[in-house]
């Protein structure tokens, strides 16, 4: 029996809600499949700064790094927002993507059809929007130098290499030759040297991949024309602020921030996360809606694992679950049969595995 090791870090606010359930999802899967996952538990964030004193302990990176993937829940909260930047829950966060090299940020976001109403866009603007954002994550303004803040003035500084630029583009090329071979590269090219030279190199990376059609798209332009024609669309590649942005943009054109995974990839172990935030304010209600860390954990299964068949049990016992009109309380009103709590969601979307 094929076996793996899995570093969770559940995190904070509903981080240990939705890490349980993937969890519980993962276990089903893994049954059915033939495989083992061994789990470990560390900290990070707030939970760490409560007991260690800082975001990332020694032992939660030295875990994460011996590991076969880290599968992350959230990070941060009120309770931690005063403490300088350095030892907030954020950096420890920036910390070990940058640690593991995982300058990778794959976000896809796509419609389900028994969900098109939860958009606040029209139906007909939406229907068949799947896209996938690729986000340069270890470089750009997140992490240059110098930065400072000051009395009278702050600053931060972004930096880019070739290097950097080239192997982003790289994945988002093959990404593009595995869905509708169309790269559209958002950037700033008319006010930023950055942007220029992610042109440059965009370029030069396109001649490889003469399958695949590359567009360029000023980052206000870009935002505009997802809420306006979302599904013209296929990858989008980015740097590391301007990806932030747009892909928490395209998370609200499919209803809800609470359906979209990510995976953070390219050193030795990737990293598997929602992409919203901890949600302090709803933590331990039994509320929050697991299906975008559950979903984080078949990106895992498919990327970090290679265990694809289990990845694809996952998306389609979820879609099977959405179309028999189960929902949690933030999609709740659009055409459900069942509001269901955080834990029995993830316990339906097991059921539904097993009897695949």
């Amino acid at each position: 029996m094929k076996s793996y090791n899995i570093c969770v870090i559940k995190g904070d606010g509903i981080g240990p809600e939705i890490a349980d359930e993937a969890i519980k999802v993962l276990d089903s899967v893994s049954a059915k499949f033939n495989f083992e996952l061994n789990y470990e538990y560390y900290l990070m964030g707030g939970a760490a700064i409560d007991v260690f004193g800082e975001p990332l302990p020694d032992e939660t990176l030295n875990g994460a790094r011996k590991s076969d993937a880290v599968l992350f829940g959230a990070i941060g909260g009120e309770k931690w927002d005063n403490l300088p930047r350095h030892l907030r829950p954020e950096s420890g966060l920036l910390k070990l993507r940058k640690s593991l090299n995982a300058y990778a940020n794959l976000r896809p976001a796509m419609i389900y059809d028994e969900l098109i109403n939860a958009s606040t866009l029209k139906a007909e603007v939406i229907k068949g929007v799947d896209i996938l954002v690729v986000r340069e994550l270890t470089g750009g303004l997140y992490f240059g130098q110098p930065r400072e803040k000051l009395e009278d003035r702050a600053y931060n500084t972004m930096t880019y290499t070739v290097s950097e630029i080239e192997r982003i583009a790289k994945i988002a090329f093959e990404a593009a030759m595995k869905r509708r071979k169309k790269v559209c590269m958002v950037d700033k090219a008319n006010v930023l040297e950055t942007s220029q030279l992610w042109r440059e190199v965009t370029a030069k990376v396109a001649q490889n991949y003469p399958d695949v059609t590359l567009e360029y798209m000023y980052v206000d332009n870009a935002a505009m024309q997802l809420v306006r024609y979302p599904t013209g669309f296929d990858v989008i590649l980015t740097e590391n602020l301007f990806g932030d942005i747009l892909s928490d943009e395209a998370s609200m054109v499919c209803g809800s921030i609470g359906l979209l995974p990510s995976a953070s990839m390219g050193g030795d172990v990737g990293i598997y996360e929602p992409i919203h935030g901890s949600a302090p304010d709803i933590a331990g209600q039994g509320i929050a809606n697991p299906i975008a860390m559950i979903l984080s954990a078949a990106m895992m299964l498919r990327y970090a694992l290679g265990e694809n068949e289990a990845a694809n049990c996952i998306e389609n016992a979820i879609k099977a679950v959405l179309k028999d009109g189960y929902r949690t309380k933030d999609i709740a009103k659009f055409d459900a049969v069942e509001i269901c709590t955080t834990s029995e969601i993830g316990s339906i979307i097991s059921d539904y595995i097993k009897k695949q």
